[in-house]
């Protein structure tokens, strides 16, 4: 059987443990064994602005670094074995790193979390929202519980 999503993003935040364990939940009912699982979280980049002034010169490799860490540790607890999964790091403005992961790892389908909005963000919080109104695939976007 072939699956109607071959290459599956899983976007998940490491400081919402509950949240991405409920993105890669979703992900994983909607793949066949023949599915790869591209679990996705980003560093953001504070670049050269004057909050990035505050912090070590390596303080944005340190991150990166323990974030892969991490990653690889949420994988290990969250994705069963036989489960074809690859972690993917990205740096930089959220929402634009996971449209650039997307296209990096030919996703097929991006899953995504959303927060309670505030009013002002309607339905969807902001990086959810950027990510389904630019995509050129489909998203699936996960409510928490």
């Amino acid at each position: 059987m072939s699956a109607l999503f071959k290459h599956v993003l899983a976007c998940v935040d490491l400081g919402d443990v509950d949240s991405s364990k409920q993105v890669v939940l979703a992900a994983r009912e909607i793949m066949s064994p023949d599915s790869i699982l591209h679990i996705f979280t980003a560093v953001p980049d504070f670049g050269r602005s004057i909050v990035g002034s505050f912090f070590p010169d390596d303080f944005e490799t340190t991150a990166i670094d323990k974030t892969r860490e991490e990653l690889h540790g949420f994988i290990d607890e969250q994705v069963p074995e036989g489960i074809r999964v690859q972690a993917v790091i990205g740096h930089g403005n959220i929402y634009e790193e996971i449209l650039v992961a997307a296209e990096k790892v030919e996703a097929d389908l991006i899953v995504i979390g959303s927060h309670r909005p505030e009013l002002k963000d309607y339905l969807l919080g902001p990086n959810a929202a950027r990510v389904v109104r630019h995509a050129p695939i489909s998203v699936l976007v996960v409510r928490k519980t």
